[in-house]
């Protein structure tokens, strides 16, 4: 441990990340410290980290770090990966990621917050990252992931509905214990959490983006989870809005047919039943025109790990695909 504080403003990002090698060597106000992290040592052990009160800081090797099993967020957008890629060689790493000392290997660290800039930092062919070594509980763990994804906005519905319940399962509080600790109301946790009431069919679409969460929450006012499913597919295949899905509902509850007009444009019959299927096979909206020469048929999807979904469905890689 070192005893001096770390001069931040002797290097960039950029040139604290170019100065780290694989081995965990770190240049600091002038100084070369090694991370010792592959001899089991407490974090107290290490050269080239700075302490301060529960918290430590120093570069990492990013390959003694594992992901979070914890991590309530499952969908990464490709695009914006390949955006911080570029921008980490650019300028290196400007935000340092959040890690704690794995307790079944004292070597290794667990990520808790910035799986983003640790993959990308390894895309962006990086050995070291920046890092901050906090001392956790599994009980902060999952709660310290899903506040950071909630506050980016980056979970679906359905990321946001399995966190909650894995924080109430795993931990035993209740929704309004849960309420106070990460800061959402209760009503709020209480409608995400109907969420996974709904059939696996339907939360495939919530998940991908093709329903969003105010159609789920309309669709989950059916009794019957058959019912569910077809007014899943009628709000993907005609693109009901969610208060035409709300007075399905009342419709459907009531033991009527839902009869939604469809759009006034001229197609057969047959190639209707064939755009509703292969939006049912595909689970997404399908759309099918047809000209007097030609015709056309276009696939919906929400972004780009839904294309990559879909174009596996049809047995097409996205590398032949571009």
């Amino acid at each position: 441990m070192t005893s001096g504080a770390t001069d931040s403003s002797s290097s960039s990002p950029a040139e604290s990340n170019e100065q780290s090698s694989s081995s965990g060597t770190t240049e600091k106000s002038g100084e070369s410290h090694t991370a010792e992290v592959a001899d089991g040592g407490d974090a107290d052990e290490y050269d080239g980290v700075e302490s301060i009160p529960d918290t430590e800081f120093g570069e990492i090797d990013v390959d003694l770090i594992d992901a979070n099993p914890r991590q309530p967020r499952t969908v990464f957008d490709e695009d914006l990966l390949a955006e911080l890629v570029h921008s980490i060689r650019e300028i290196g790493v400007l935000q340092p990621v959040v890690v704690r000392q794995k307790p079944s290997d004292r070597s290794r660290f667990e990520l808790i917050m910035g799986e983003r800039r640790l993959r990308a930092t390894k895309d962006a062919g990086l050995s070291t990252i920046p890092a901050i070594i906090r001392y956790v509980e599994d009980t902060d763990l999952l709660r310290d992931a899903l506040l950071e994804n909630l506050h980016r906005a980056e979970l679906n519905p359905l990321e946001e509905a399995a966190a909650y319940g894995q924080l109430l399962e795993d931990f035993g509080c209740t929704q309004e214990e849960l309420s106070e600790r990460i800061g959402r109301s209760r009503p709020q946790i209480s409608n995400t959490l109907r969420l996974l009431r709904l059939p696996p069919l339907v939360q495939r679409r919530v998940a991908a983006g093709v329903i969003s969460a105010g159609h789920a929450r309309a669709i989950l006012g059916l009794r019957d989870p058959e019912h569910m499913e077809v007014l899943a597919q009628r709000i993907v295949a005609e693109g009901l809005s969610v208060r035409a899905s709300e007075e399905a509902v009342v419709l459907l509850n009531r033991g009527d047919s839902i009869n939604v007009s469809r759009a006034t444009t001229k197609v057969a019959p047959e190639f209707l039943a064939v755009a509703e299927r292969l939006g049912d096979r595909l689970d997404t909206k399908v759309n099918i025109s047809v000209g007097k020469r030609k015709g056309k048929l276009s696939v919906e999807f929400a972004n780009h790990e839904d294309l990559d979904r879909i174009l596996s469905l049809l047995g097409i890689s996205n590398e032949d695909a571009i």
